[in-house]
């Protein structure tokens, strides 16, 4: 009898890591080959067109197709087996760029071709995206969510360091059309190892009746129980707050102080945003151990804490300017600390709450509250780009990482609980 129990254990604890590891593997391909794919295709379109504008244009429509598709795929995430709707959307990826490559054999690829498969691609990745972030704790055991969230997190933050610069080594090395078709074959491996992973690994064993989808009542519904949940709203608030604060006082200020104030070179820049990147990895690296020793409350409280810091300390650089003029090395360093640190803090905050999310939301309306719920976090992040671009050449450029920074401080303390 022992060693039948044994042998359960072992075989439910191997099938366990055959899901992380065939979860890692296809989310590795299918991320990175879409954040190559974007940046490979808007060099591409800069490079026929020689328009900042058009190049713009390609990014745009990928962060567009989040806003637009997130709700609805969250109903589909809810209603359709997860299993399912991730091969099938990254078959779908695969076929698209397939049918793209023999579009292209004898003709050009052409802008109106470029946009329309770079808009549909990005909308099959966010529906794959919405049914793997809410399958995860089906994936595995309660005691690996953790683990699974935190490789998603390095995934995401290592493919915003690689893919650009894979993306711009094959743009410099390859034909398009053959990164084109390599990358169609790339979805079709990642569609095929998820057929072998155990999407009901973990789950509560309740039969679910078959409801249809009606997609508009289905968001409503995912609305509905969103405000009826405090706690919830609460943790989606911070996402919100965050996401303006992180807009108005890093994304638009921070490069516009290093490269146009203190005149340092693109490639001092780019070291300086690899330094948040390698943050977001180190700060998943370490989420276990934070939470082994803190509760979630208190780590998002001390994170936003040392977020409204490194704001303020942005702004500061350009008030210490007339005491360390010129000194590009001691820039350098300062701001790959802030963006470390600022990168770490972003991760910890992230991967907690998602992880509380993920334990409260039930299974069975989790893909519509979170889509739900990321759609209008990344809305404000849009706005406070435009509130901050209007105002960097109105006001002068510290003010607003100040005015963020104490902002956000103010916010931490009046609203982000420590129990």
């Amino acid at each position: 009898m022992l060693i039948k129990v044994l042998s359960l254990k072992n075989f439910s604890r191997n099938k366990e890591l055959l899901n992380i590891g065939l979860f890692s593997i296809a989310s590795f391909i299918s991320v990175f080959g879409t954040s190559i794919y974007n940046f490979a295709i808007s060099l591409y379109v800069l490079n026929i067109t020689g328009s900042g504008l058009n190049f713009a244009m390609t990014l745009v429509i990928g962060a567009l197709s989040t806003v637009i598709v997130n709700p609805f795929a969250g109903v589909l995430a809810d209603k359709i087996n997860k299993k399912l709707l991730a091969v099938i959307t990254d078959t779908l990826n695969g076929m698209l760029l397939l049918v793209l490559y023999i579009l292209t054999i004898g003709h050009p690829l052409s802008l109106s071709m470029i946009y329309l498969s770079t808009f549909i691609l990005n909308v099959f990745s966010n529906i794959y995206g919405i049914s793997i972030e809410t399958a995860k704790p089906n994936l595995v055991s309660e005691k690996k969510l953790l683990q699974i969230n935190s490789i998603s997190k390095i995934i995401e933050s290592s493919s915003s360091i690689l893919g650009p610069m894979i993306g711009g080594m094959i743009f410099a090395l390859l034909d398009i059309r053959l990164f084109i078709i390599i990358n169609s074959f790339s979805f079709g491996i990642s569609a095929f190892l998820q057929l072998f992973m155990d999407f009901l690994f973990n789950h509560n064993n309740e039969q679910r009746e078959e409801e249809k989808i009606n997609i508009f009542t289905d968001i409503i519904h995912g609305v509905t129980y969103l405000r009826s949940k405090k706690d919830i709203v609460n943790m989606f608030g911070i996402f919100i707050v965050l996401n303006f604060f992180i807009g108005l006082s890093i994304n638009v200020p921070m490069p516009y102080i290093v490269n146009n104030i203190l005149k340092l070179s693109s490639n001092l820049f780019g070291i300086i945003q690899g330094f948040f990147s390698m943050g977001m990895i180190l700060g998943a690296l370490i989420i276990r151990k934070a939470l082994n020793k803190f509760s979630h409350q208190k780590i998002v409280k001390l994170m936003t804490n040392i977020l409204s810091i490194c704001m303020i300390a942005i702004g500061l650089s350009v008030i210490m300017q007339y005491k360390i003029y010129d000194n590009n090395n001691l820039y350098v360093i300062y701001f790959c600390s802030i963006m470390l640190l600022t990168g770490i803090a972003i991760s910890l905050i992230d991967i907690a709450i998602f992880y509380e999310l993920q334990q409260t939301i039930p299974d069975a309306i989790r893909g519509r509250v979170l889509s739900i719920g990321i759609s209008i976090a990344k809305i404000t992040l849009p706005i406070a780009l435009i509130i901050a671009g209007s105002l960097i050449n109105l006001i002068a450029a510290y003010i607003l990482p100040i005015i963020s920074g104490v902002g956000l401080w103010i916010f931490t303390m009046l609203y982000v609980r420590n129990d």
